[in-house]
């Protein structure tokens, strides 16, 4: 509710043991301790170090903490200093998706339509002031109208995707580049996400009592900031172009061709179907269950400010668990066979938020506060686990030379299926009845989303039962396009405040 070889250790992907490594027991314990550490430090030698600070500052900050604090904060928000109905900002919540449905042309904007020579920094710059001043807005104008409050939230999700739009590229071109360390990208990803909604989540609640729903949401204009920070600090090179209209609508147009090309293979539109479906079907109900849950009416549980930014961090702890176990357990296995067991698990620990709702955990003897950190806990391993293959599915089905395009393009497809899966909780929320008072008929609710997290399972043949470490990507796709990407290799960024030296990207 709320490698080169998969086999190869962390001292084998060093080159030997730390020379710091103690004998016995304790240099066990030691070396599992630094086994992070090394870790880090072979993508930083594979992948290079400003590329693992670009997903750690991307994903970490801006993804992460922002998004665990936004979604705290604005829940409180539209339900205490705008008042609306639960039903409603389930279809408010579908515009913050729209920016993320936009990514292909975040993408196609930043690889073809530079600003006096740069194509990176320009819209880095734009992204962290947009951000700033929108949560600015939000946070200061009091009396703030719902369609102005939902232009600034928009806005701020907007700051979001197009700055993840660069890094996304990057992970894309790498995991073709190095198949065999995609899974690894992805969990760096994921790391840096997690950590850093747990800093999110742990901070949101105690903001949201001290100061309001709304002046928390200033607290949103710190990640965009520092986006504006790296827009002037990250090294570009500038590019001096003739005829720059003409080559723009060039690439423009084998942008959409190479697009189309490849999203025709059953191998690259399969799997992306399978993708949309599952995400689509588990549709959304947590702005009923929100308001249910906060409200203070017995016997509604009535949880506080501060207990709901708890058990969220306490979740963000166990999507970090999640991680850890696809990484070191489930990385090796096919894709169709982890994804199956994986939305199985998914729509049965649904099952835990239908005994909540019915509160069923009181008379089995449970507590509330246990049983929805139980709940919390659970939903988030499996949500992480799941997640997880589809992510690595997606960078392993992007062509070369049009890594960032196209994976911008299947951001977009499962962009889409959160959208719909928000429009169909609202619409089901709104069907039930189900209001800020009224919560007789959630669990109904919630007993359709189980169910359609179920049927998903029918279309779990669509998805390939390749390894995770194997090339997807259709030989022919791989052969067209090799001249290309040697001949228009995307630009190297650097962190210059970070690191003196170039990394290959």
């Amino acid at each position: 509710m709320l490698e080169e070889d998969g086999a190869a250790e962390a001292e084998g992907l060093v080159g030997g043991p730390e020379p710091n490594s103690r004998p016995g027991g304790g240099g066990g314990l030691w070396a599992a301790a630094l086994e992070p550490v090394r870790w880090v430090r072979m993508l930083c030698r594979e992948l290079g170090a400003t590329f693992v600070a670009g997903v750690v500052l991307v994903y970490g900050l801006s993804q992460g903490f922002a998004g665990s604090f936004f979604r705290v904060a604005s829940d409180y928000y539209w339900k205490d200093v705008q008042r609306v109905q639960p039903a409603t900002v389930q279809f408010l919540s579908v515009f913050f998706y729209v920016p993320w449905v936009l990514k292909p042309l975040w993408g196609v904007m930043t690889d073809v339509f530079p600003v006096r020579g740069y194509r990176r920094r320009p819209y880095f710059l734009f992204s962290g002031i947009l951000g700033t001043a929108s949560a600015a807005a939000v946070a200061m104008v009091t009396g703030l109208p719902v369609s102005s409050a939902v232009f600034c939230f928009v806005g701020i999700s907007t700051a979001v995707a197009i700055a993840d739009v660069t890094i996304d590229a990057c992970i894309a071109k790498n995991s073709i580049d190095k198949p065999s360390l995609a899974p690894d990208m992805q969990s760096l990803c994921a790391f840096s996400s997690s950590l850093g909604a747990l800093i999110g989540y742990a901070t949101s609640g105690m903001f949201v009592h001290q100061l309001g729903a709304q002046a928390a949401l200033a607290v949103m204009a710190l990640p965009p900031a520092t986006v504006v920070f790296l827009g002037f600090f990250i090294y570009e090179m500038k590019t001096y172009q003739h005829n720059v209209k003409e080559k723009v609508l060039n690439k423009v147009s084998g942008a959409v061709k190479g697009m189309v090309r490849t999203i025709k293979y059953p191998v690259v539109w399969k799997p992306s179907l399978y993708m949309f479906l599952s995400l689509a079907l588990s549709i959304s109900t947590h702005e009923g269950q929100f308001y249910w849950y906060t409200n203070k009416t017995p016997p509604n549980p009535g949880f506080s400010q501060e207990f709901v930014g708890l058990v969220h961090a306490i979740g963000a702890v166990a999507s970090m668990v999640g991680v850890l176990i696809y990484h070191k357990c489930l990385k090796d296995y096919p894709f169709r066979s982890l994804l199956f067991y994986a939305q199985l698990l998914y729509g049965v620990s649904g099952l835990l938020d239908l005994t909540f709702v019915l509160r069923w955990n009181l008379a089995l003897g449970v507590p509330d506060a246990a049983f929805v950190t139980l709940e919390e806990c659970v939903s988030r391993v499996v949500s992480r686990v799941r997640l997880m293959p589809m992510m690595v599915l997606s960078a392993k089905l992007c062509p070369p030379g049009a890594e960032g395009t196209f994976f911008a393009l299947l951001m977009c497809i499962d962009s889409l299926g959160m959208l719909a899966a928000k429009a169909g909780g609202a619409a089901v929320l709104r069907a039930l009845h189900v209001t800020r008072t009224d919560f007789g008929r959630l669990w109904l609710a919630v007993l359709l989303r189980n169910a359609l997290r179920l049927a998903t399972l029918g279309a779990i043949w669509l998805v390939p039962a390749a390894d995770q470490t194997d090339v997807l990507v259709p030989r022919e796709l791989l052969t067209s396009t090799a001249v290309a990407a040697v001949e228009d290799e995307e630009e190297r960024l650097q962190l210059a405040m970070l690191t003196s030296h170039t990394d290959d990207v």
